[in-house]
Parts: C-alpha cells; structure tokens; sequence
C-alpha cells in the first residue's frame, strides 16, 4: 500500500506555535485574562506542540501555562522532563509524581503566582466540550489556596483560537482524510457474505496503519436487515449476510488531527426503501456542502440538510445536530444545530452528516468532511459514490 501524501513532512515548525501564541496573547489582553492552564493532551499539544501516549495513565496531572506575556511554561511531573525538551516551552517545572497528598498543585500555585499581575484572572479548561484532566478536589484546592487570583472558564477562548485551522493543519487533516480514502479502497474489495463486524474492523485497522495513519482511535462498524441501529456501540460478531447495509464510520489520526467519516456498502441489491433513503442522504449531503459558506452559520446547514430529508418523506432528524467541527478531537465545536447559529469561516474544518430513520432505531448516515474556503465548501474526504456500493453475495 503506499504512502498517497508523502510530500507532506511531520512536525510543525516553531513559527506554528509563536503564531498560536500571539493569537492567544492577544485573546488574553482583550479578555483580561493573566493566563491560562491548560491540562488535556489535545490543548497541551495545541499551544506546545507535546505528544505522547503516556497520557493514558490516569495517574499523573500534566500542567501548561500559557501567560499573557512570555512563552508557555510546563509545569510536569519528572518522569516526562526529557520529552518537554523539545516542546514549544520556556520554563520546565517537575516534582516526583505521583505524589498523591500534593500532586504538583503547591508547586502549579507558585508559579501562577510569580506571574505579572494585571486582572488576577486565570482561565481554565471548564466549559462544554472541554474538561480538566485533574482531580476535582485538587482543582478546589488550587482555587482556595491561590492568593490573589480568580479562576474563570477559558473555553471560549481557547475555542475561538483552535475553531480556525492554519494551513498546516488544513495539511494533517487532508492526510488523514486520504489515508482513509485508500484504506476503502484496499477494504472493499475484500469485503464479503461470512464475514462479521469483528472480521471487518480487525481487517480495517490494519489497511488504516498500512496506510499510514498514526492512531484509529474510533472506528464504528455495525449492520443490519436494509440498515442498523447501533452506531455508536462498536463492531458485534453479527455476520454479514444477503440483505444487509453495512456501516463504517472512521476516526484515524496523523499528526494528532482527525478525519471522520463514513461509507456504506449493501450486499447484494440494496431494496428500493434503501435506494430511496441512500438518495436522500446523498442529496442531503449536497446541500450541506452546498450551503457551507463564509458568512452562513451552522443553522443554515442543519436546515439546508434537514429540509432535503423531510421533503423526501422521512422524520425531521432527531440526532440533536447534523455535523460537527473537526481538528484536534473527533468532534468540535461548532454543532450544526437548528439553534446554534455560529457563522462559519474560512479555514474551519466541518463534518456534514445527515442521518435519517429507516424504521424505528434502524438507521443510514452519510458523513463526508470539508474545508470552508472563501468561495466556498473543499471536500477533504473523496466524495461518497451516488449509488450505494453493492457486495456481490453469490
């Protein structure tokens, strides 16, 4: 199998993270914030560029403070000193974790103390779709215990600067949309009658890795009689038999960025209540796309894409959104929501997902990703064929 993006190098460069830096600075005078203190591997990798797998030991908190003024400061325990070394970091502050009755907290305070006063405000990761990898009773501690300083919610902020993708991380995204493209490419014709749900992802992870991806660390594979129901719950040992629609929803990772999205395939002729769903959803998909411009909001593609599938006869969907952001995480914020009206902008990264109700709980869902541009939506997964895939059975 090879490498489809081989031009594109690894790393980022340091110009990347005094770019981020600069952006959030800025953030930070505006909004009065003295700092903020960030704990989860995806905003630690964001603003200093470190990466590790370590992050899943629960055991040891990890503590990056990005001031107003200044370059960040890691405040870790020993164990990962040698790794921070080549990180986007001035100061490198350790203690020998674990230490349970003071893990890192008199030593975090310390330092959020030395720093230049102006508002006394630190921002913190605790709004929606962020949390703060720490013990809560350490966190009330901190707070208690911090002379002088006041603890706010930073999501906003921190949101608003990671919504937006620089071109380079355009680059890890478009990766790893491609190394998904060729992996269905290597899967479909390998997939057959016999074969379980199990057999299938076993088979894909390994295509995703020949490929090139760095981590899967979602990948949805479910089916069921003309459609299915249990999207979110991972692959069964059900078999794959004459009559079904199989799904496949990919998360793969290069670089830490994600790609997510899905395929379906029928084995043996699809029915025509199939055909008729598929279509819907395609066209749905279109106009989602279609509407993804500067200046619309996330409303404007969940009703472009809603309006399609009830003109078609089925329920208006009932998934709470049709789409999400992408980067860093699997889903982002923004949420194509009927009441959550963000304006889109060039450089955000989308997913556009309708999904409809065959019957009750049995259900089809298309998912493609794109790149808002100033002219309008770029595709960054290949484009789901019209017609549904079909696997020959006999």
């Amino acid at each position: 199998m090879g490498d489809v993006m081989a031009d594109f190098a690894r790393g980022f460069p340091t110009a990347e993270f005094e770019t981020r830096l600069e952006r959030a600075q800025s953030a930070m005078t505006r909004d009065g914030v003295d700092a903020l203190v960030v704990t989860t591997p995806q905003n630690v990798r964001y603003f200093t560029g470190f990466a590790s797998t370590f992050w899943e030991s629960p055991t040891r908190p990890w503590f990056v403070i990005v001031p107003r003024q200044g370059l960040p400061q890691a405040v870790i325990p020993d164990i990962g000193a040698n790794g921070f070394r080549g990180a986007f970091v001035n100061d490198i502050m350790t203690w020998p974790a674990p230490r349970p009755d003071d893990d890192g907290i008199s030593l975090l305070q310390a330092q959020l103390e030395r720093l230049p006063r102006g508002s006394g405000r630190i921002g913190f990761e605790l709004g929606r779709e962020m949390s703060l990898r720490m013990p809560t009773i350490d966190f009330d501690r901190l707070r208690s215990n911090a002379r002088g300083l006041s603890f706010i919610d930073a999501s906003p902020l921190i949101w608003a600067l990671r919504i937006v993708k620089s071109e380079r991380e355009i680059s890890a995204i478009r990766r790893a949309c491609n190394i998904a493209n060729e992996a269905f490419d290597v899967l479909t014709p390998t997939l057959e009658a016999g074969q379980s749900e199990h057999d299938i992802a076993r088979a894909f992870r390994q295509m995703l890795h020949g490929a090139g991806a760095d981590q899967v660390p979602f990948l949805s594979v479910c089916s069921g009689a003309g459609s299915y129901g249990q999207i979110i719950v991972g692959p069964s040992e059900r078999t794959l038999a004459t009559g079904d629609v199989l799904f496949i929803d990919v998360g793969a990772t290069w670089e830490g960025y994600f790609c997510d999205f899905d395929r379906n395939f029928a084995f043996g002729a699809p029915s025509t209540a199939v055909e008729h769903a598929h279509e819907t959803l395609w066209q749905a998909t279109e106009a989602g796309i279609d509407a993804a411009r500067p200046g619309a909001t996330t409303a404007d593609l969940f009703t472009a894409m809603a309006t399609r599938i009830e003109a078609d006869g089925f329920a208006p969907p009932n998934t709470g959104r049709l789409g999400h952001g992408l980067g860093l995480q699997l889903t982002e914020p923004p949420s194509h929501m009927p009441d959550h009206a963000v304006v889109l902008r060039p450089n955000m990264v989308l997913t556009i997902e309708p999904g409809l109700e065959i019957a009750p709980g049995q259900m089809l869902v298309h998912e493609e990703n794109i790149l808002v541009r100033s002219d309008g939506a770029e595709l960054l997964s290949r484009r789901a064929p019209r017609e549904m895939p079909v696997i020959d059975v006999r």
